[in-house]
């Protein structure tokens, strides 16, 4: 096993780049876990592997599985690349099959975001991991599931196949979803995820402020009050709020006073209003609608799912935490979750705000019912690996 290195990133020059900056690679896992995924995954899998498809025009995408499901998965990516054919040029086909990389390692889900390596940069492009201490979203107070060694060995397992140093994040609990950067020292998060009793509770929150400054390399950081309304993580901020580039963001919203989303985004906006960012910018934000239907999980896709003890199980008609915001920046597109389903309005006005503000690279809308019913979306399945040197 590689040693970690126990020094302060900060202090030897590094800071985390945002995920709208040049990417050498995107990490997905496979979908198997019958608690999350309906019928065992089959249902979500084809919409994983147009993610990757997507992503792998212009990037690796490392494919993780553990050794049980890797030929399953390779044989599914195989027979995915060559459905698209038809519909593709010859060379974007190989660059395709080039960049699409099967690796076995085990998970216990497939929430790249969370259970993956942080990734962080010096100015001379020096690019390493951080591995911090996972435990599915709350430990024993309120965690998602009562085993979780597999994630937690995630991301230095990761980082040591494909030969990254790796910063020592020790005890600290923190998920990829929980924060948000702007690669230029700002880190926003929300109070409702990381003051959370089930992640650090021995620490104040100025003491996770700091931690999150010498760990991140930047020298700002936004708390917002709230998340997005049921989201299970505790509320993180990669559902309610993203930076599109320095000084700009987009924040999710509603008009109807009568959803409990409504005074939660209120007090998120209060708050970013009177907020500048580490270069002293006031941040410009766009509003995102949320669906204009509540996604609810239906009677058949709870008895598709199969929980293991101590799993955290849904109930049929729950509301899931679906927000345009849980959106993934790749160096070709913007891959943006849509809803339909009654939601044809906010799946097209989130399309048009986002197309105005990522000019550089297309939007690209995704049907996510079948992640969101995992718990999830598109940004909690992937997790960037900045360009860099190893």
């Amino acid at each position: 096993m590689t040693e970690l290195i126990r020094k302060v990133p900060k202090e030897m020059g590094f800071i985390m780049p945002a995920e709208f900056e040049e990417h050498e690679g995107t990490i997905l896992i496979w979908p198997v876990r019958p608690g999350s995924w309906t019928n065992g995954g089959a249902d979500v899998q084809p919409t994983f592997l147009q993610i990757a498809v997507n992503i792998a025009k212009a990037e690796k995408v490392y494919f993780c599985s553990n050794e049980e499901n890797y030929s399953w998965m390779k044989e599914e990516i195989d027979a995915f690349i060559s459905s698209c054919e038809g519909e593709k040029e010859p060379d974007e086909i190989k660059i395709i099959r080039k960049n699409i990389i099967p690796m076995i390692l085990d998970s216990d889900d497939a929430w790249a975001r969370d259970i993956g390596p942080t990734f962080v940069k010096d100015e001379d492009g020096r690019l390493r991991a951080i591995n911090w201490r996972f435990n599915a979203w709350g430990g024993l107070y309120n965690g998602l599931y009562s085993s979780w060694e597999k994630d937690n060995a995630f991301a230095l397992a990761f980082a040591e196949k494909t030969g990254y140093e790796t910063f020592d994040g020790e005890d600290f609990v923190l998920e990829g979803g929980a924060i948000h950067v702007d690669g230029e020292g700002t880190c926003v998060v929300t109070e409702e995820c990381l003051l959370s009793p089930g992640r650090n509770p021995d620490m104040t929150k100025e003491e996770i402020e700091k931690r999150l400054m010498e760990m991140l390399g930047v020298t700002k950081v936004i708390w917002l009050p709230y998340g997005i309304y049921n989201d299970e993580t505790d509320q993180h901020i990669d559902n309610v709020f993203a930076f599109v580039k320095p000084g700009a963001a987009v924040l999710a919203w509603t008009d109807d006073k009568d959803d409990p989303q409504y005074e939660m985004s209120l007090a998120d906006l209060k708050v970013l209003e009177e907020a500048r960012d580490a270069k002293g910018r006031k941040i410009e934000i766009t509003k995102i609608r949320i669906p204009k239907v509540p996604v609810t999980i239906t009677e058949e896709e709870m008895r598709s799912l199969m929980p293991d003890e101590g799993e955290d199980e849904r109930e049929v008609g729950e509301r899931l935490a679906a927000s345009y915001v849980n959106f993934y920046i790749a160096n070709s597109c913007v891959l943006v979750p849509s809803f339909g389903e009654g939601n044809e309005e906010t799946d097209r006005e989130a399309f048009e705000k986002l197309s105005c503000l990522f000019k550089d690279r297309p939007v690209v809308m995704i049907p996510a019912r079948k992640i969101i019913v995992g718990g999830g979306n598109i940004h909690c399945i992937t997790q960037q690996i900045p360009k860099g040197v190893r």
